[in-house]
Parts: structure tokens; sequence; C-alpha cells
């Protein structure tokens, strides 16, 4: 008899210890892979205050976090570990789109399960590295903000696919050549080569949201770009600020016309300030 789809994936998000997490996590992508898990029973989605965390790191507001310097070892220990947490909170971003909305299509949830035990992997390349450099998860206090957006776009699958993968996810596609870049000044290649593999994966999920996102649109009769950026107003009243990288994006799927749009928003943006 098959496991219940929606069931197995709350088990790994309200899973609180860390490698329980991975652990379930894998399982369940192997076990969807095997066509053991099915998706006949949608039942209330988990509570989304109640994602399964670790007691440590100690999550503060982002002005709290330490500063991340690349000089010392311990500064790039201290930048692998805000990496790390980025990772873990992917895993539960994941799961929490495989098990919160009801109705998609089954290539929905086998994408967010997919990119939920891609993460879990990413976790675990980034995780040895900072234990290579004498620390551990859970050292260092760590940002609370990043589980917000999940919090805000609950209600609806489309502007969670949205905000999520194209705004909070694509941003680590602008930001990650530059830290990679500090790295390899500071003599640590071996970081920086796995940034490169997460870098790649990362094009991959921030893909798949702009693909559900698009799907979503049409369904609902919507100008895709439009409302992209009525979402962004709404949300980011602010405006998002760049640089943004260009050729990455345009492989997640965003548009020359969006990425146009982008750049002269950010350029407002930061007149503004």
């Amino acid at each position: 008899m098959k496991k219940c789809f929606f069931e197995t994936v709350r088990a790994c998000l309200l899973a609180k210890d860390v490698d329980e997490k991975l652990r379930l996590t894998r399982k369940a992508a192997i076990a969807w892979r095997a066509g053991e898990l099915s998706l006949a029973n949608f039942t209330a989605a988990v509570d989304v205050h109640q994602p399964g965390v670790p007691d440590k790191p100690e999550l503060v507001s982002a002005k709290s976090v330490p500063k991340r310097g690349f000089g010392t070892q311990e500064g790039r220990a201290i930048m692998i570990h805000a990496i790390v947490h980025i990772e873990f909170n992917a895993v539960n971003l994941a799961l929490d789109a495989a098990q919160r909305f009801s109705g998609m299509p089954e290539a929905y949830y086998a994408d967010w399960l997919r990119v939920a035990d891609e993460e879990a992997y990413h976790f675990e390349l980034i995780r040895a590295h900072l234990r290579f450099l004498g620390a551990e998860y859970g050292d260092y206090p760590a940002h609370r903000g990043l589980w917000d957006m999940v919090e805000k776009t609950s209600h609806d699958v489309l502007e969670r696919m949205a905000l999520v993968p194209r705004v909070l996810e694509a941003r680590g596609l602008d930001v990650t050549p530059g830290i990679q870049l500090k790295l390899r000044q500071a003599g640590d290649e071996h970081a920086a080569t796995i940034l490169d593999i997460i870098f790649r994966d990362e094009i991959g999920h921030v893909a798949v949201g702009s693909h559900w996102f698009r799907v979503l649109c049409k369904q609902r009769g919507l100008e895709a770009e439009a409302t992209f950026f009525m979402l962004l107003e709404k949300y980011f009243p602010q405006g998002m600020y760049g640089p943004f990288h260009e050729e990455a994006r345009l492989e997640a799927g965003f548009t020359a016309d969006e990425l146009a749009r982008l750049l002269a928003g950010s350029e407002h943006a930061e007149q503004a300030r």
C-alpha cells in the first residue's frame, strides 16, 4: 500500500533534528521515485509558524548577525555558517511548497520534493566545509527573517512561486559569484568549488519557480510580467536593489523585459535612498 505523499513530506518539514530532517527528506525522494507515495489524500497543511528547526543557531535580526569577513579562518567560518543556514532554510522552503497547496499537477509536487532533496545535498556539502574550518552549524547566530515570505505567501501558490524562488532564491544567483571571488582571493578554493555546484543547481530551482508561476498565471488569465511586478510593488515597496546576474536569471526563466524592468527599478530605488 502506498504511503501518503503529503504526510511523508510533512514529517520531513516538522523534523527538528537537522540530520533527521536530511535523512527523512532523502528517504521521501527515493520513495517518490520508486512510486511508493500517493497524492490521493490532501489534508490540512502544516502551520507555517511551525517548521522543524533545531535549538541552535540562535535566530536574530539581520543587524545582529556576526560580520562575515574573509581574511581569517573564523571570518570565513562565519560566512560559510550563513550559507549553511540559508541551505537549511531552503530545505524547509521546498518542503513547504510541496505540502502546502492542493490541486496542483503531479509534476509540481515532484519538482518541489526534488528541490528539497537537492537542497539537503547542498546543506551537507557546505556543512562539511564548515566543519573543516572548525565550526558546526549552530555555533553562530543566524538571520531569523528567512521564513517571513513563506508565511506571507501561504494563502496563494501563485504568490509563493513569484516571491520565494524568483525573489529570495534568485538573489543567491546575484551574490554567489562575488562571494566565490572573495573566497578564492582568501585561498579557499574548496568552498568556491562547492558554491559552483550550488549555483548550478540553484539556477534550476529558480527555473522551477518561474515555470510554475507562468503556468499559474496562464490558468488564471493573468499576464505574467505584469503580475510579477505588481507583486513586487505589494511586498517590496522600497524597490529591488541590484546588482542582478543577468545571464543566470535568463537561464532561470526571467525574460529580457523582466530584467530590463528590474534594472530600471533598481536604479530608481538607489536614487530614492
